[in-house]
């Protein structure tokens, strides 16, 4: 497995001493899905982002059954086949949740293919509310709207764009290599 980067959230304190702090551990699974000249992500309107599809593994869920999962509820993706594992980024970032103090996340990015066509999504409340929608885009499309975002730093931009921004470059880099597949 590669690890494709280590982030620290801005906001957090440097160096950040984890030792003594109370660590909410989460991991994610996340599907990179590429057809002709596009990739399939999802746009989040309060956001003003692309990412990519998949989310929070649940306890004693894999990585791979989690994507399936996610990937179905969030895109109606079906015949979901998992080609390869691309890669994985760890990143503290701060959490909402009165018990923690921070988030440690470790997200996979998984190689898939999917059927022709997309069916019916499952979106929870929150990402109903926060304008989710699957789309298939052009992955340059995508790097220049995020890249943009980021750098006009609107004070509701979210935490994980630049996450998602770095592996988008990542793929893009990939399928210059090797077309067929990002390695």
């Amino acid at each position: 497995m590669q690890r494709l980067a280590h982030l620290v959230h801005e906001s957090l304190a440097q160096p950040l001493e984890v030792e003594q702090l109370r660590v909410l551990k989460r991991e994610a699974a996340r599907a990179i899905v590429t057809r002709d000249d596009k990739i399939l992500l999802l746009y989040t309107e309060r956001y003003d982002d692309f990412s990519f599809p998949g989310g929070g593994i649940d306890p004693g869920e894999s990585p791979e059954a989690g994507l399936h999962r996610e990937l179905h509820e969030e895109t109606g993706a079906n015949q979901i086949e998992i080609v390869s594992h691309f890669g994985y980024v760890t990143e503290y970032a701060p959490t909402f949740k009165k018990d923690w103090d921070v988030m440690y996340q470790t997200s996979h990015w998984f190689n898939c293919e999917i059927g022709q066509t997309l069916g019916d999504t499952r979106f929870e409340d929150y990402e109903i509310a926060n304008g989710m929608s699957a789309a298939w885009v052009s992955l340059e499309d995508a790097l220049a709207h995020n890249r943009g975002v980021i750098q006009r730093r609107p004070s509701k931009m979210g935490i994980s764009i630049h996450r998602e921004t770095l592996v988008l470059e990542r793929v893009a880099k990939a399928l210059v290599e090797s077309p067929q597949v990002p390695a």
